[in-house]
């Protein structure tokens, strides 16, 4: 992604094509903006726009996932957008449905990848012991089906958090805001056209978690992806871009 990252009243974020119908990538817990990459690429007709979500620099006072919403909807309401494609992977998808309840208004489409909201293990309770590299890299390795997904680059970023104090504390605030936020008596409310892109293989949220969305949100449909783990877009970007294509071109004016 050769984009460079704008930075403008306190939002940082990446945009392919202003003017063009807004597609908004929301990141996980751990994400970060290459995460969409595969996206960013492919969907050129489409204005692509990455928000870096302020998990570490937000006041503890709005840490959060209510702060995170709050800041998402500035972010679209600063941008000018009167409607747009949200798509969130993990915590991003978490943050997606919450906007997409407080602001109907502003969806055109909702995609969800393995989102967080009804059910999610990741790394237990707490974090490990400081130091303990190899412990992370099973982690990160664990999020996908392919363990040579996570790239060195990645488990070292992910390390380099957990061994922050004051990162991994940020981290555990969000997460248990996260785990407080469940969403099942909610969802069925959120009535845009919704597409649920599944890892076959998830271990973080598992299959069954994207069958109980699909029965809960009205308008959706449920797609699987065989020999996949939590993050398809970065694991199997092909696969992922032909189903959103598919559905993108059923749903929306825009084709592409």
């Amino acid at each position: 992604m050769d984009n460079q990252i704008k930075e403008e009243e306190g939002f940082k974020y990446l945009e392919t094509k202003p003017g063009a119908e807004p597609l908004l990538l929301l990141h996980g817990l751990f994400g970060a903006l290459s995460n969409f990459k595969g996206i960013s690429e492919e969907f050129k007709e489409y204005n692509v726009v990455i928000p870096l979500l302020p998990i570490m620099t937000m006041p503890y006072k709005k840490l959060g996932l209510d702060g995170l919403v709050d800041h998402v909807e500035w972010f679209v309401d600063y941008k000018g957008f009167s409607a747009v494609n949200v798509l969130g992977n993990s915590l991003g998808g978490h943050i997606a449905q919450l906007y997409a309840l407080k602001r109907p208004e502003k969806i055109n489409s909702l995609t969800l990848t393995g989102s967080s909201g009804l059910f999610e293990s990741a790394m237990g309770n707490s974090f490990p012991k400081r130091g303990n590299y190899e412990f992370i890299k099973e982690r990160v390795e664990a999020t996908f089906y392919n363990a040579a997904t996570a790239s060195k680059e990645l488990v070292d970023e992910v390390f380099d958090t957990v061994n922050d104090r004051t990162k991994a504390l940020r981290i555990i605030v969000t997460a248990k805001s996260a785990v407080r936020n469940n969403l099942a008596d909610k969802i069925h409310k959120i009535l845009a056209p919704t597409l649920l892109i599944w890892g076959s293989n998830d271990e973080i949220t598992p299959p069954f978690v994207g069958k109980k969305f699909n029965e809960l949100i009205p308008n959706s449909q449920l797609e699987f992806i065989d020999e996949c783990g939590h993050a398809p877009m970065m694991e199997k970007p092909l696969a992922f871009n032909e189903i959103l294509k598919r559905f993108f071109a059923k749903t929306l004016s825009l084709t592409v």
